[in-house]
């Protein structure tokens, strides 16, 4: 009995010895697989894990002014990001990334548990390069840092709306950033790196392809220009309680844009509180009715067909006009006036008559020449194209009132467009926010003869017997238009709310810049375009025209007469 137990007890420890020695002999030869055999295979395979390949962003090009001054800049900052399946396993990682960051670690937290079945989620984007480097030096278990840029706009509010924004990720969104993002973004480049055991990058590997950064983009704009208009538009808004407003400043020679500038404003450096009031370019995406500057354009058409002459005489008497429905009031009964006095005094009954001694499409064709109900071209991001029905389309009434603006509608950078042809002696040229190296092609649009008798109207305008007086200037000797249009409100037109506009350019002798000054519904100290809008043209003229470096052309004598440098006078 004994010896049969022992027998099986030697068979029971022969076996789990043989089994163990099994064990070590196939550990063995995993041992030698691994090592030597598939060596060369794991080694790559744990390359990879700590190897990968990463983007390198590229630099958004920089935009100037004419001048070289840099109106945006990218500036390099940091995205934080967190591997939610790591970083949740170190719980002290989420409080001290929230206490660097500034965040709600309770709200961190839920925030990484509801992405915990993903790799990768932003914690915060764009931060400054010093907290980027905290956050560096501390080694946080799941946590990463990303080199970025931020868009940087040195000139603030005053150029918000024509430079525009990009997004968090470099995109432009707006203004010429949108309207020229394929040329200022840039191509993110590709470079190998490798991470340590957190994934943090620990060194980089090589470059595999370098980043190509954006064009640097230089501008029309003028920024001593842009502050000078930007500066008179807000004391005009302030001092006549107006709601809004708009200022264009164009070239005469080029078509560039000088200054373009609209109230009210945002900080394009901290949009956290802007409002879409705000950031709408009002200067391109606002219509409204043209008033009395349309007038310049109505003679125009009339001097062309040759229907009226300067010396034409209009019955204005007794100072207002019935049309059918419409009722046309002058300031007073000017009685019998010619085409300059009709155009100094603004007459409503004079343009009236005019109109209705052409044929509509003679007046059409005209506004539509100079660029009324079609888009300048400009290029910018949302512009509208205003509205000028096909005459085919006008009703009796339509006939009447668009002599004086109604029944159709423009922008301040569409009405500045205008008023370069006449002062560029009948040429339309293209507008444009790039600088020229040299003025483009323009097309003629009215004749020599007929810009040349237009412009001298328009000087009776600013004269002291003229509606705008208060555009006249110390310096330099100016011609343009005043305008006052009632808003259109549902039911009808408003008897209390106005568009104040002045539209005109400088110097008279050789017109170098046009100024259009548009004010929305001035409450305080007058709404007429020639007490509102007027004095404003008048000091942002005269002030661009010094920083152009253009010779006055005009004295006030000690008895206050206007002489101009050419020997005239008025």
């Amino acid at each position: 009995m004994k010896k049969a137990q022992l027998k099986t007890f030697n068979g029971r420890r022969y076996f789990s010895l043989g089994l163990i020695l099994l064990v070590f002999i196939l550990l063995f030869m995993r041992a030698v697989q691994l090592q030597l055999l598939d060596a060369e295979f794991y080694e790559q395979k744990g390359i990879k894990t700590q190897v990968s390949v990463v983007e390198i962003p590229a630099h958004r090009g920089v935009i100037k002014d004419r001048h070289g001054e840099a109106l945006a800049i990218s500036t390099p900052v940091y995205s934080i990001s967190a591997n939610p399946r790591v970083i949740l396993q170190h719980p002290e990682s989420i409080v001290s990334v929230a206490r660097i960051l500034q965040l709600d670690p309770v709200r961190l937290r839920s925030k990484i548990e509801s992405r915990a079945e993903k790799y990768f989620v932003y914690l915060k984007r764009h931060v400054p390069p010093a907290v980027a480097e905290t956050i560096m030096h501390t080694q946080l278990a799941g946590i990463s840092t990303q080199e970025e840029y931020r868009r940087y706009y040195p000139a603030g509010d005053m150029l918000a709306h024509v430079i525009g924004l990009t997004n968090i990720d470099g995109e432009g969104i707006d203004g010429i950033e949108h309207a020229y993002d394929d040329w200022l973004h840039g191509e993110p480049g590709k470079k190998r790196v490798l991470r340590d055991g957190k994934r943090q990058i620990i060194a980089d590997i090589e470059s595999i392809e370098a980043p190509k950064q954006g064009n640097e983009l230089v501008l029309s704009i003028d920024k001593r220009i842009q502050y000078l208009a930007h500066r008179e538009l807000k004391r005009a808004i302030q001092k006549h309680a107006a709601a809004s407003g708009s200022v264009v400043v164009l070239s005469v020679a080029t078509g560039e844009v000088l200054a373009m500038t609209n109230l009210p404003v945002y900080n394009p450096n901290d949009r956290r509180n802007a409002i879409h009031n705000q950031m709408r370019n009002r200067a391109i995406t606002d219509r409204f009715e043209p008033g009395s500057t349309i007038k310049p354009f109505l003679l125009a058409a009339s001097l062309e067909r040759d229907i009226h002459s300067l010396n034409s005489v209009i019955e204005t008497a007794p100072g207002h006009f019935q049309y059918g429905q419409l009722a046309v009031k002058d300031a007073r009964n000017y009685g019998q006036i010619t085409l300059p006095t009709l155009l100094a005094k603004s007459s409503n009954v004079g343009a009236v008559k005019v109109a209705l001694n052409m044929q509509p499409a003679n007046i059409w064709s005209l506004y539509q020449a100079v660029g009324f109900g079609q888009l300048t071209g400009s290029g910018m991001t949302g512009e509208t194209e205003g509205e000028l029905e096909s005459y085919s389309e006008w009703n009796k009434l339509q006939r009447a009132t668009i002599a004086f603006g109604y029944g159709m509608s423009t922008t301040s950078l569409q009405l500045a467009r205008a008023y370069s042809v006449l002062a560029n002696d009948g040429i339309r040229l293209p507008v444009t926010f790039i600088a020229h190296q040299d003025p483009p092609p323009g097309t003629r649009v009215i004749s020599a003869a007929t810009t040349t008798a237009i412009v001298n109207m328009m000087r009776g305008v600013v004269s002291a017997e003229g509606t705008g007086s208060r555009a006249q200037m110390k310096s330099y000797s100016s011609a343009g238009k005043t305008g006052t249009s009632k808003k259109f409100i549902k039911g009808g037109y408003s008897e209390e709310d106005y568009v104040a506009l002045f539209a005109g350019f400088a110097p008279y002798t050789n017109p170098q810049i046009v100024v259009v000054v548009m004010v929305d519904t001035p409450t305080s100290n007058g709404y007429s375009g020639g007490m509102v809008a007027a004095p404003a043209f008048a000091k942002i003229a005269e002030g661009s025209l010094r920083l152009m470096n253009i010779l006055p052309d005009q004295i006030n004598t000690s008895e206050g007469q206007i002489v101009l440098a050419a020997g005239g006078s008025q």
